[in-house]
């Protein structure tokens, strides 16, 4: 075969496209993921915060 044939052959392939694209999902869901939870354990820790600052309430005894 020739180069521009190879070339053109090439070109005309789109599994290698496929493959990229599936790769930036697989990166996006990952990024998306990893900031979910970095975002989670923030919340998570500024409820325990809040949690503590407040007085606490016992229920009053019933007559």
């Amino acid at each position: 075969m020739s180069i521009p044939s190879l070339l053109s052959h090439f070109a005309r392939n789109q599994s290698g496209a496929t493959a990229i694209e599936y790769a930036l999902i697989a990166l996006a869901t990952i990024g998306i993921i990893a900031g979910a939870t970095a975002i989670g354990a923030k919340t998570s820790i500024s409820f325990v915060t809040l949690a503590a600052a407040l007085p606490s309430s016992s229920p009053s005894p019933s007559p």
